[in-house]
C-alpha cells in the first residue's frame, strides 16, 4: 500500500483537534499513537503500510477510534498536571515557530505576528477596507493587517478564550468570513463549540453557541461558514449565516436578526440524510467537510466522507427543502473543499489524502435518491497538481530514522511518487473565475484558470524542518526550524499553510485578483502572493484544451511543449533572478493518487534549460513522449505537462483518453 507525507499525522500532533480528514487518522502509525502530547514528533510522517508490514489501514483505524473515544470520554487530554517544562518546550518548538523569520521570493512575502505562538489559522481579506483578518488559535486574538499602510494593527482579545488558560492549548479557527454589507467579522470556534461575530462599529464580540453536541468529541467542531444570498431575488437568505461542523450529520443555519450574544437564539439544523450511503460504517468515521452556496439555485452544497470507505456530495435545495445526493467513484471517495460555479452550476472539488482536485456536473441530478459516477463518467473531470517537490524531503533519506519512516525508500523520486500535496480548501476568485487551492503537504498556493486549462504553483519559500522527512541529525542539531537555503542545513519540510484568502484590486475598473493571502500555522506568520505581477516564463503545448486526445495503450505519443520567456513589465530584483534560474520539465497525470504516471512512461526530450541572459533565444520547443502502459484502465484522465523554477510551477492540463 503507498505510503504518504502527511499534514496527516498532523491530526495526532494536534490530538484529534484537526479530524477533519479521516485519511489524516489514516496515516498513524501504530507505534506512534498516544494520548501524551510528550512523546509527539510531527516528524513522524509516514505510516509504512504494506503487505509486506502486515499493518492493515482498518485495524489501525478501530485502534485509533478506540484511542479517540477513550480521550474525549476524559474531556480533556492536555491536563494541567502534564504542563510540564518539558512538555511545554516542545508543544512551543513544534507548534510555536520559535526564531522564526519572513522569507520572500519573488512572488510571495510572509509578515511575523505581533505575538509568539499565536497559530494562526482562520485568515480573511476585506479588499474595500484593505484590511487582512485573521485569528490566533492560541492567544485568542483577533488581528488585522493594514494593506494600505503595510502595519499590523493592535490586536483585539477575545474574551473567554479558554486556550490563552493553558500553555498547551488552543481552538481551531478553520474559517473567516467577512459581512460585506456591515464589514463585520465572523468566525469558528472549535474547543467552545461555538460562532463568533466581531462587530465592526462597536468593537464589540459576540458569541452564538451550537446547541449540540458530539457524544465522542464534546463539540461539533464547526469548520466551514457560508453567508446567504445577497441577491434581491432571493430574499429569504439574506440574513442567514449557513454552517456545518466535523462531528455533525446536520446543515446548520443561523438567522443573524435573531442572535443573542452567549446563547442559541436563532440557531436550527437541518440532518443530512447519511443513512443510505454510509451504512455499515461507524458514524465515528463519518465526517462533514465544507460546504459552498449557490446563490443562483438558492442551493447549498456539503461534503460528506469516510475516508476509503465512501464520499458522498449533498445539494440541499432551499425552495423544495429536499436533498440531491452524489455518490462519488472510489478513488475520489474523500470529498472536502468545495465550490461552485454559479453561472454552470458546476462544482469543484478537493480529495485530501491525494494531489487530486475535480470539476463535477450535478447535471443529472438525484432526485432525491443517489446517483453514481463512474471513471468514465463526463460528469467528472480529474485534475492533478504536479507531483511533491523534492525540496519537501531534503536529500539525506539515507539516515535511519528516515529510511525507516519511509520504508526504505531511499531515492527522492520514488519518494515523491508515494506522497501526496494534499490540496485542502478551493475557492474561486469572483472577479476572474479562477480557481485557488492550497496544498497543504505541496507547500504551494496554487491557481487553476478554468478557461485556459493551465495550473499555476507558487512555492512558499519557509519550511519547518519539524514537520518533514529529514535527517534526525539536522533535527538535532537545529536551533531555527526555518531555515531557508542560504542557511546552513538541508531545506526540508513544509510551512504548514492550512487557509487562505483572496485580496481584489478594487481601485481598478478591472477587479482582478492581487494578492492571496495565507496563514502558517506552525510559523507564527502570515503571508501574501502577489499574483499581480508577470510570471517569468509561459507553456504552450501542441494540444488544444477543448481536444480530447486518444491513445491505445502501449503505443506512444508526441506532445510538443513550447516554453517562453516572457517579457516583465513589474520587474523586481526576485523577477530577474527567477526569469534567469534554471527551468525543469515537469509532468503528472490523474493515472494515481499522488500524480505519478504509474506502469505508464513519459519523457522529455530535454529535462532542463535556462534562458541566459543576453541570449537571442527566448524559447524552448521540447518533445514529451508519453506511453501509457499496457495495463492501464481504460477511460479518461489528465495529464499535467509543464515546467518550473524555483518560484513557480506552470502546467497546462491535457484531456486524455485510454483506449
Amino acid at each position: 500500500m503507498r505510503i504518504f507525507l502527511i499534514g496527516l499525522t498532523l491530526v495526532l500532533c494536534l490530538l484529534i483537534s484537526i479530524l477533519s480528514l479521516q485519511g489524516q487518522k489514516s496515516a498513524i502509525a501504530l507505534s506512534e499513537m498516544t494520548t501524551s502530547l510528550d512523546s509527539l514528533n510531527p516528524t513522524n510522517k509516514f505510516l509504512t503500510t504494506s503487505k509486506k508490514s502486515g499493518i492493515d489501514i482498518e485495524v489501525i483505524q478501530q485502534k485509533e477510534n478506540q484511542t479517540i473515544k477513550k480521550n474525549h470520554a476524559n474531556k480533556e487530554v492536555y491536563n494541567s498536571s502534564s504542563n510540564t517544562d518539558e512538555a511545554i518546550r516542545k508543544f512551543q518548538q513544534e507548534f510555536c515557530g520559535l526564531n522564526t523569520r519572513p522569507n520572500s521570493n519573488a512572488y510571495v512575502t510572509e509578515y511575523v505576528l505581533p505575538q509568539t505562538c499565536e497559530m494562526p489559522l482562520g485568515i480573511a481579506v476585506d479588499s474595500d477596507a484593505k484590511k487582512v483578518w485573521y485569528v490566533s488559535t492560541k492567544k485568542g486574538v483577533l488581528g488585522s493587517y493594514n494593506i494600505k499602510d503595510n502595519k499590523f494593527d493592535p490586536e483585539r482579545t477575545i474574551p473567554g478564550w479558554k486556550a490563552r488558560e493553558d500553555p498547551r492549548r488552543f481552538s481551531q479557527v478553520w474559517d473567516v468570513k467577512i459581512e460585506r454589507k456591515s464589514g463585520d467579522v465572523w468566525f469558528t470556534d472549535e474547543k467552545q463549540n461555538a460562532i463568533w461575530r466581531y462587530i465592526k462599529s462597536s468593537h464589540e464580540f459576540e458569541i452564538y453557541n451550537i446547541p449540540d453536541r458530539s457524544d465522542a468529541f464534546g463539540t461539533i467542531y464547526p469548520i466551514s461558514i457560508e453567508f446567504g444570498s445577497d441577491n434581491n431575488d432571493i430574499k429569504d437568505n439574506a440574513n442567514i449565516i449557513f454552517f456545518v461542523g466535523t462531528y455533525s450529520q446536520s446543515l446548520w443555519y443561523a438567522d443573524i436578526t435573531k442572535l443573542n450574544n452567549g446563547t442559541s437564539d436563532g440557531i436550527s439544523q437541518i440532518p443530512i440524510p447519511i443513512t443510505e450511503g454510509f451504512k455499515g460504517i461507524d458514524p465515528i468515521y463519518i465526517t462533514t467537510g465544507s460546504l459552498a452556496f449557490d446563490s443562483k439555485r438558492n442551493a447549498v452544497w456539503i461534503s460528506v466522507m469516510a475516508y476509503s470507505k465512501n464520499g458522498q456530495i449533498f445539494r440541499y435545495d432551499l425552495d423544495t427543502k429536499s436533498f440531491d445526493i452524489y455518490d462519488l467513484p472510489k478513488e475520489i471517495n474523500s470529498p472536502f473543499g468545495l465550490t461552485v460555479d454559479e453561472d454552470s452550476g458546476e462544482l469543484w472539488v478537493t480529495n485530501p489524502g491525494t494531489s487530486i482536485f475535480y470539476k463535477f456536473n450535478p447535471a443529472n441530478n438525484g432526485n432525491n435518491g443517489i446517483r453514481n459516477y463512474d471513471n468514465n463518467d463526463n460528469n467528472i473531470v480529474k485534475f492533478v497538481t504536479s507531483m511533491t517537490s523534492p525540496r519537501i524531503f531534503g536529500n539525506d533519506h539515507n539516515d535511519s530514522q528516515v529510511s525507516r519512516l519511509v520504508n526504505n525508500i531511499n531515492d527522492t523520486a520514488d519518494l515523491s511518487k508515494n506522497t501526496y500535496t494534499l490540496p485542502y480548501w478551493i475557492k474561486k476568485s469572483d472577479h476572474e473565475g479562477s480557481l485557488w487551492i492550497n496544498e497543504w503537504e505541496g507547500n504551494k498556493i496554487a491557481m487553476f484558470d478554468r478557461s485556459d486549462m493551465k495550473l499555476i504553483e507558487y512555492w512558499i519559500p519557509s519550511q519547518n524542518r519539524l514537520w518533514g522527512i529529514c535527517s534526525s541529525d539536522d533535527l538535532k542539531n537545529n536551533n531555527n526550524n526555518n531555515r531557508n537555503d542560504n542557511g546552513t542545513l538541508q531545506t526540508c519540510g513544509i510551512a504548514n499553510i492550512l487557509q487562505f484568502s483572496i485580496e481584489h484590486d478594487n481601485d481598478n475598473d478591472n477587479n482582478k485578483d492581487k494578492s492571496i493571502w495565507f496563514t502558517e500555522w506552525s510559523e507564527n506568520k502570515i503571508g501574501r502572493v502577489d499574483v499581480s505581477k508577470d510570471l517569468p516564463f509561459s507553456v504552450d503545448v501542441s494540444r488544444s484544451d477543448k481536444e480530447e486526445l486518444t491513445i491505445k495503450r502501449g503505443e506512444s505519443e508526441e506532445i510538443k511543449v513550447k516554453v517562453k520567456a516572457l517579457p516583465l513589465s513589474t520587474p523586481s530584483e526576485g523577477n530577474e533572478k527567477n526569469k534567469n534560474d534554471t527551468i525543469r520539465m515537469l509532468a503528472s497525470g490523474t493515472f494515481t493518487s499522488s500524480g505519478d504516471l504509474g506502469n505508464s512512461t513519459g519523457y522529455f526530450s530535454k529535462q532542463s534549460f535556462s534562458f541566459d541572459e543576453g541570449a537571442k533565444k527566448k524559447k524552448e520547443q521540447i518533445s514529451f513522449i508519453f506511453t501509457p502502459s499496457a495495463d492501464l484502465k481504460p477511460g479518461r484522465y489528465t495529464l499535467m505537462v509543464g515546467a518550473e523554477n524555483d518560484a513557480i510551477t506552470y502546467l497546462r492540463a491535457i484531456k486524455i483518453k485510454i483506449t
